[in-house]
């Protein structure tokens, strides 16, 4: 069952502003084209029939190791702050983006 779902300008300029992405008008039409073309693939793939294929974990069909997790900083705190335009008592500072 086909939901031809299709992209239209006003819904390319909306995932342009929630995605904080700048659309100009001269790539709009190229990336409606792409993005649909997307949509109709992912639409062709809803229509196979898997109900009879058993999920899988591995391509494989061997089981993937298991471990502990252990929770550890890696030991490199140091290293990674170098790095950092701006640091404060050992943690990143970043410009506020949510309003």
């Amino acid at each position: 069952m086909r939901n031809n779902s299709k992209i239209d300008l006003e819904t390319l300029k909306k995932l342009g502003k929630l995605s904080r992405l700048p659309i100009t008008e001269k790539k709009s039409n190229k990336l409606m084209q792409d993005l649909n073309q997307i949509i109709g693939f992912i639409e062709q793939l809803n229509e196979v029939d898997t109900n009879s294929v058993k999920p899988l974990s591995s391509v494989t069909g061997h089981d993937l190791p298991i471990r502990d997790d252990k929770v550890n900083d890696g030991g490199i705190n140091e290293d990674v702050l170098e790095n950092a335009p701006e640091m404060k008592s050992g943690y990143f500072v970043v410009p506020k983006v949510i309003e």
